[in-house]
């Protein structure tokens, strides 16, 4: 399938800004599952400071921002032609090790909800273990946007019951972990078959499975990725794979707004 992304992301100041910098990780790669065609990343009120490979393998680019202007835009956009691989990446790469992604980060820590969800995976095999556990959150979590955000842990959104996708691929990860499985979260994008217009990226979890490699489950729609699917950035949670992250030095207040379409 030949999916064209459109990613727009604008941010206005109400002040000069100082200084800041973006890190940016809007490049996808071509894959078992997706052959990236054309792709463009055009950005308005910044400068490219440095391009390089993070420790995940993630394209990445630094930006710096000083003054004037007051918006700064990013576009990101491109075709790829995807397929369906079962949700099968393939083996592991990049500079991290894979015992890297056995160890829990802050949004990932796990309390009694999430040591109790990872306990009944029950007996079987590998896959049916973690196709049981990605029904079993997508049953204890509703989706709901608004009801979390980019601070909450999976610990809290599986005690609340309620979260977006960020927060499935959180407890999925923590879970997979406490069983022995390398996890990681993925940043990407879904084409959906209701809506074109979006207003955030999707994510979803893998695991890395003895004899397949990585695996993706995605829990917020109970499936493993199709050629619906295309996957930008890997991380151990959102903060390390999320599409744009940075900092800023003043007192300049942000708005943010944020554009998808994904269609064929």
């Amino acid at each position: 399938m030949r999916l064209k992304v459109t990613h727009r992301t604008e941010y206005n100041y109400d002040e000069p800004i100082r200084y800041g910098l973006q890190r940016l990780r809007l490049w996808p790669v071509s894959g078992p599952a997706q052959t990236v065609l054309t792709w463009s990343v055009r950005v308005e009120g910044a400068r490219e400071e440095v391009r390089f490979l993070d420790q995940f393998g993630n394209d990445t680019r630094l930006l710096s921002i000083d003054g004037e202007p007051h918006t700064i835009r990013v576009v990101a956009e491109g075709e790829v032609d995807t397929n369906d691989v079962a949700g099968v990446s393939g083996p592991h790469r990049g500079f991290a090790p894979l015992w890297l992604f056995q160890h829990e980060t802050p949004l990932t820590a796990p309390g009694a909800s999430i040591r109790q969800l990872a306990a009944g995976m029950g007996e079987g095999g590998d896959l049916e273990r973690l196709h049981r556990l990605m029904a079993e959150i997508q049953m204890r979590i509703a989706y709901v946007p608004g009801t979390t955000d980019t601070q909450t842990t999976g610990e809290q959104a599986l005690n609340k019951g309620t979260g977006v996708c960020q927060d499935h691929a959180h407890v999925f990860a923590a879970c997979a972990r406490l069983a022995g499985f390398p996890a990681r979260y993925v940043s990407g994008y879904l084409m959906m078959n209701d809506t074109v217009e979006q207003v955030a990226s999707h994510a979803w979890a893998e695991a890395f499975v003895d004899g397949l490699g990585w695996v993706g489950f995605d829990a917020a729609n109970g499936i493993s990725p199709d050629e619906r699917y295309v996957r930008v950035a890997v991380g151990r949670d959102y903060r390390e794979a999320m599409p744009i992250s940075g900092i800023l030095i003043g007192q300049a207040q942000e708005r943010l707004a944020v554009h998808i379409t994904v269609e064929q």
